[in-house]
Order: structure tokens, then C-alpha cells, then sequence
């Protein structure tokens, strides 16, 4: 009987890599069965003017039908350098020269990476798939590359590069911030600052992060027990974070004062 389970078990494995693997064969991020193969030169056809057979573009290798949103694509609206091409690029960086409108992503950071991947579960969402383009993220039998393999890589690291920047900001919320002529600058933090609603308040504080020329202001916790405390280690000395070697305070601003003003 016990063998059978672990033959069981062995078996259910299988089938699950065999459908993990059916998946990306059958594409990338939803896609169907049945899509067609474009080489560029085909694929740039699809601009949607007078005797275009359609209004296509690619993102990363995969095509859409956008002639539901023609009025953005079609030849002479705002987008229309997009139609007929794969301009993965120019989605991240605005660039909507020839020079611009490309598909080479490689030297893209992990948060512009993961703003392609927005883009992508946008065009999923909207537009239909229609199939792939033979190239930079496709070979000829229609499966990913390894420059695909490398941004989707980027891509999950974008994604967990944002996910620690959430927890930052829960753990250190941006300062409220004004400045006049008259009365100078002004740091003051409250319970919805850095657009972070919480039960606390906190005191403005310096946040120095590694790279960063210049430090930030952030509302620091003064109460309770630090954010990063493990359960093996109850005690603390009720000051919130603010012991976070990270973290400086302002010149001449009370340390647990709310408000830092710095008059000219």
C-alpha cells in the first residue's frame, strides 16, 4: 500500500511538470492555442491604413489585434508608430523615434521591466492574441528564446523589488512636505502621510539608502516594538523603529516632535 501511494504520488508529479510545461509551450502569460508565426516584415503590414489586411503590434513578441482601439493606432493617431512592429522598448522609455520604437529590452531595469509586464497583462486584458513574432523572443517553432527566459527573470525580480518597496513604505511612510518664501520648509508627519493610513502618527526622520545621494524623509514608529522583531525575541525598549541604524534625525527638530519646521 505504501508503495502505491509513493507510485501515486511519483504519477500526480508527473502530470503536473507535464502541465507546467504544456503551458509555456502553449505560451507566455495566458495565451492560446492556434496562434500564427510573423517575421517582421509581415508583421509590418498590419498598420491598419487603406488595404492593410489589419491593425496589429507586438510587445515582447506577442501580437495583438488593437483594431478595437484603432483611434490610437491607426496611421496618424498619437500610437500609430506602435502598429506593425514589436516597440517593447518605446513602452518604457517614450521614445517614439524610428531609433526608439524597437524591441531590445536588455539594458532596462528591473522596475522598467516590470512596468513591460503592466503593459502586458494590459494587452491581454484588452486586445486579442492573435500569435507570435519570429525573432528577439520567438524562435521559428513559436517557443520563447533565451533573451525571453532573461526578462522574465528581470521581470520577477522587478516584481520583488516592488514588493519590498511596499513594505518599506508601510514601515516607513513618506513625510508630508511645504515650502514658502516667507516661512521656510516644513516636515511634519500624520496618519495618512505618504498616502500610508495607519494607527500612528510618527516624527520625520532622515531614511539613507544605499545609492541614494541624498537622504529622504520618512514618519518613523516611536512606540512599541521594532517592525523587523522576530517572535523569539519579546523584549524590547518600546521605541518603535526608531533605533533603525538607517535612519538620522534633523538638526535643530525636537526628536519626537511631529513637525520640523526650518525657518529661512
Amino acid at each position: 500500500m505504501q508503495r502505491r501511494s509513493w507510485r501515486g504520488l511519483l504519477v500526480s508529479l508527473a502530470v503536473a511538470a507535464a502541465a507546467v510545461i504544456t503551458a509555456r509551450l502553449m505560451g507566455w502569460c495566458g495565451s492560446s492555442a492556434g496562434f500564427r508565426l510573423f517575421i517582421p516584415e509581415e508583421l509590418s503590414r498590419y498598420r491598419g491604413g487603406p488595404g492593410d489586411p489589419g491593425l496589429y503590434l507586438a510587445l515582447l513578441g506577442r501580437v495583438y489585434d488593437v483594431s478595437s482601439g484603432r483611434r490610437h493606432y491607426e496611421p496618424g493617431a498619437h500610437y500609430s508608430g506602435f502598429a506593425g512592429r514589436d516597440a517593447s522598448r518605446a513602452f518604457v522609455t517614450g521614445d517614439y523615434s524610428e531609433a526608439g520604437l524597437v524591441d531590445d529590452v536588455a539594458d532596462l531595469s528591473f522596475s522598467e521591466m516590470l512596468t513591460l509586464q503592466n503593459w502586458l497583462s494590459f494587452y491581454e486584458k484588452n486586445y486579442v492574441f492573435v500569435g507570435r513574432v519570429i525573432g528577439r523572443f520567438y524562435g521559428e517553432d513559436g517557443l520563447p528564446t533565451p533573451e525571453l527566459t532573461r526578462v522574465e527573470a528581470a521581470m520577477a525580480k522587478g516584481l520583488e523589488a516592488d514588493k519590498q518597496a511596499q513594505r518599506e513604505k508601510q514601515k516607513f511612510p513618506p513625510c508630508n512636505a511645504e515650502w514658502s518664501a516667507a516661512k521656510g520648509s516644513r516636515l511634519w508627519c500624520s496618519q495618512k502621510s505618504g498616502g500610508v493610513s495607519r494607527d500612528w502618527i510618527g516624527v520625520p526622520r532622515k531614511l539613507y539608502k544605499p545609492g541614494s545621494k541624498e537622504p529622504r524623509c520618512v514618519c518613523v514608529r516611536t512606540t512599541g516594538p521594532p517592525s523587523d522583531q522576530t517572535l523569539d525575541k519579546p523584549i524590547h525598549r518600546n521605541r518603535g523603529d526608531l533605533d533603525d541604524p538607517s535612519l538620522g534625525e534633523y538638526p535643530g527638530c525636537p526628536p519626537l516632535a511631529a513637525t520640523c519646521s526650518f525657518p529661512l
